[in-house]
C-alpha cells in the first residue's frame, strides 16, 4: 500500500545536512510509490529544492518566515504542526539530530501521535512499516511500529545509506506562508562550539580521545591525524570533565551518538557510558597502553601502545596514501 511522506529536511551553516538525504531514501522506502514531500524552513539558498528532488522529494515546501531562520522550539513546532495539518500526510519523518530530538517528540504530543525514536533502519512487512531501534546502550534491537493515526519517527544519521541523485527528477515547489505569534523565548545569538567542520553525528570516521590525551595539548596529535584522514574529533566523558576539550565533542550515553564507517578510541579505558555512544561504529580501532582496557573488547582492532608513539606513526603513514 502506498503512502504520503513528509520529511523535515536540515540545514547546517546554510547547506542542506547529509541526514537530509538519508531520511529522504527512508521516505522513498515507505512511501512505496505514494508521496514523498520535504519541507524547509526558513530562508535557504538557491537549488535546494532541486538537490531534495534529485534525493526523491516529489513535493517541496518552502517555509519562509524570519522566526524560522534560526531554529527556537516555539516558533518551529507552531509552523510544523500547520504544515501536517495542510499536507496530512500518513508518516513524518525526521533526522535524530538536536532539532529532530527536540521537535518531534514536541509535535508528536501536540498531535497525540505515538513516536518512534533513534531508528536505525526501516523495514516493509505488507503494509506494516517496521522500525528499529536500539536499546539498552545498543546491545539489543528492538522492532516497533505504530498501529493507528499518523506514524512519526526519527532515524539516526548515519545508518540508512542515501539513494543516488537522480539529476533529472524534478519536484513540484510550493510556497507557503504561517503565522507565527505568542513566541515565548527570542534567540539573540547562537555560539557554536563544534569540534570542527564535520559533524560528529554525520563523520565517516572520526577519531576520540580519552583521559589518556593527559592534556588539553594532548588533542595535538589526534587533529593532526584527523586532518589526514578527513575525520571528525571526539573525546569521552572523562577527557570532557578533566577540561581537556569542550563538552561539545563529548561522544557517549550523555553526550553524542555515533556511527562512522570507522572509530579510532585514543586513551579511552572503555566505560559502559562512552560505549553506547560508539559501539555500533562499523570498525573500531583502540589505541591503550593497558592491554586489560574494558575497549578492547569491542574494538575490532586493538593496538597495546602509547598514543602519542602510535598516532605519529599512523599519521606519518596515512600521509603517503594518496587521497
Amino acid at each position: 500500500m502506498s503512502k504520503d511522506v513528509l520529511v523535515v529536511a536540515e540545514r547546517r551553516d546554510g547547506n542542506l545536512r547529509n541526514v537530509s538525504f538519508e531520511v529522504l531514501e527512508a521516505a522513498r522506502k515507505i512511501a512505496n510509490g505514494g508521496k514523498v514531500m520535504a519541507v524547509l524552513f526558513g530562508q535557504g539558498e538557491d537549488g535546494e529544492a532541486e538537490q531534495l528532488a534529485h534525493y526523491g522529494a516529489d513535493q517541496v515546501y518552502l517555509v519562509a518566515n524570519e522566526e524560522l531562520n534560526v531554529y527556537s522550539t516555539d516558533a518551529f513546532t507552531k509552523a510544523f504542526t500547520e504544515i501536517i495539518y495542510m499536507v496530512k500526510p500518513d508518516t513524518v519523518l525526521l533526522g535524530h539530530t538536536v532539532m529532530g530530538r527536540d521537535l518531534a517528540p514536541r509535535v508528536a504530543a501536540r498531535l497525540e501521535l505515538g513516536l518512534i525514536s533513534d531508528c536505525t533502519d526501516v523495514e516493509i512487512q505488507g503494509d506494516e512499516v517496521v522500525f528499529v531501534r536500539p536499546i539498552y546502550a545498543g546491545k539489543a534491537f528492538q522492532k516497533k511500529k505504530i498501529t493507528n493515526g499518523i506514524t512519526f519517527a526519527t532515524i539516526r544519521p548515519n545508518n540508512i545509506a542515501k539513494g543516488e541523485p537522480d539529476a533529472s527528477r524534478t519536484a513540484e515547489t510550493i510556497d507557503v506562508k504561517v503565522t507565527i505569534t505568542d513566541i515565548r523565548t527570542i534567540i539573540k545569538e547562537v555560539v557554536k562550539k563544534t569540534s570542527g567542520t564535520i559533524d560528529l553525528t554525520e563523520a565517516k570516521i572520526i577519531i576520540s580521545g580519552g583521559r589518556g590525551v593527559k592534556s588539553a595539548d594532548g588533542f595535538n596529535p589526534i587533529n593532526e591525524l584527523a586532518k589526514v584522514l578527513g575525520a571528525a574529533v571526539g573525546a569521552s566523558r572523562g577527557a570532557c570533565d578533566a577540561g581537556y576539550c569542550d563538552y561539545a565533542m563529548q561522544v557517549g550515553q550523555t553526550g553524542k551518538v555515533v556511527t562512522p564507517d570507522l572509530y579510532i578510541a585514543c586513551g579511552i579505558s572503555g566505560a559502559v557510558q562512552h560505549l553506547a555512544g560508539m559501539s555500533n561504529s562499523k570498525i573500531i580501532v583502540a589505541i591503550n597502553k593497558d592491554p586489560e582496557a574494558p575497549i578492547f573488547k569491542v574494538a575490532d582492532y586493538g593496538i597495546v601502545g602509547d598514543l602519542f608513539e602510535v598516532l605519529p606513526l599512523l599519521t606519518e603513514e596515512f600521509s603517503k596514501v594518496p587521497v
